[in-house]
């Protein structure tokens, strides 16, 4: 049976163009700079993003600590969103491993934080006070639905960040998904940004890695925090060129996943018993809530899902996310709409 998996776009696998890709990479060893596919690579995301240089990392998570430890001194204070990624999702590593406090300051329903949020957020000149030295965004903020920030909310954040001798880092591992959601270019929507991350592992379709961009000197600091944390790599011009293939072919498809999850949805809209979040999806997400007469729990649907080839994983007891990407075409958005159907009947 082909699984249906609606999990995450992390599970993408590679497609054949892009396997063929990695077997006949010419490498190097990257710790001394002259793996010839990753040096590429690191010049490409860098003209995408419109920054200096680029960094070459095996995940998102470890891109968004570098650029968190390449800002931040210890005992320095962060604000992020309390629905972020960087907040709930990667093991507390700013403050396990950097020292560093989070302000957590509330998401709107949009995904952003309000401006006057951040600025009551910022601390006063105070001995008291841990000081303030980053703001961080996500875009697409995931937990919020998949929601793209725009381009004019990250420059006013970014003037709000620079006016107060701020910088702000941008968790942008979906951010090819917001370009293509809102017709614009990843480079307009990282401009105010001082660094940036995106990860190509998501639906760019690439076995591993995420970029991490921003200055020169940025970057010189980052490699050298990365090989701190055991991310240096050697002959790693062969998932490189995974991550070539990616930006090369798989970002302008990305719309056809935003597509298929508004067929999803609408799908489900029309099964009983299901609680679509209004306006979902926005990219390639869709929340929907089990209604409060379904005596089924989301884990035992989960169960029953699996058995018919759609594999699944549910937010809480009530609540679930679906994402598309590369490998969910129409046949499987029409077969798991039509096994949650005959599940909830």
């Amino acid at each position: 049976m082909d699984l249906i998996d609606l999990r995450s776009d992390t599970v993408t696998k590679p497609t054949p163009e892009m396997r063929a890709a990695m077997a006949k990479a010419e490498v190097g060893d990257d710790v001394y700079e002259d793996d010839p596919t990753v040096n590429k690579l690191q010049e490409m995301a860098a003209e995408m993003l419109g920054k200096e240089a680029a960094l070459f990392v095996p995940s998102g998570t470890m891109g968004n600590l570098l650029a968190l430890l390449a800002h931040c001194q210890r005992g320095e204070e962060v604000i992020v969103g309390d629905q972020s990624h960087i907040y709930l999702n990667e093991a507390g590593g700013m403050a396990a491993l950097g020292g560093m406090q989070a302000c957590p300051v509330k998401n709107r329903s949009d995904g952003t934080l309000a401006l006057d949020d951040i600025l009551a957020s910022i601390r006063s000149e105070d001995v008291h006070h841990p000081i303030t030295q980053l703001i961080c965004l996500e875009n697409t903020q995931n937990i919020c639905g998949g929601v793209p920030l725009t381009a004019a909310y990250t420059r006013a954040v970014g003037e709000l960040a620079h006016s107060n001798n701020l910088r702000l880092h941008v968790d942008g591992a979906r951010i090819f998904n917001s370009a293509v959601a809102q017709n614009v270019s990843a480079k307009e929507l990282a401009a105010p940004a001082d660094s940036v991350m995106f990860c190509l592992s998501k639906g760019l379709c690439a076995p591993i890695g995420s970029m991490l961009a921003g200055t020169k000197t940025f970057i010189k600091r980052a490699r050298h925090l990365r090989k701190m944390v055991g991310g240096g790599m050697r002959q790693a011009g062969i998932v490189a060129a995974a991550g070539i293939y990616s930006l090369e072919n798989m970002i302008e498809r990305l719309d056809e996943d935003h597509a298929r999850a508004r067929k999803l949805a609408d799908g489900l809209r029309q099964v009983k018993g299901l609680v679509v979040d209004a306006g979902s999806p926005s990219t390639n997400m869709v929340y929907f809530n089990l209604a409060d007469d379904v005596t089924l729990s989301a884990e035992q649907i989960s169960l029953e899902m699996g058995k018919r080839g759609v594999i699944i994983g549910p937010e809480n007891e009530r609540r679930f996310r679906f994402v598309t990407h590369y490998w969910i075409d129409d046949a499987a958005v029409e077969k798991t709409v039509s096994a949650f159907n005959k599940i909830i009947q």
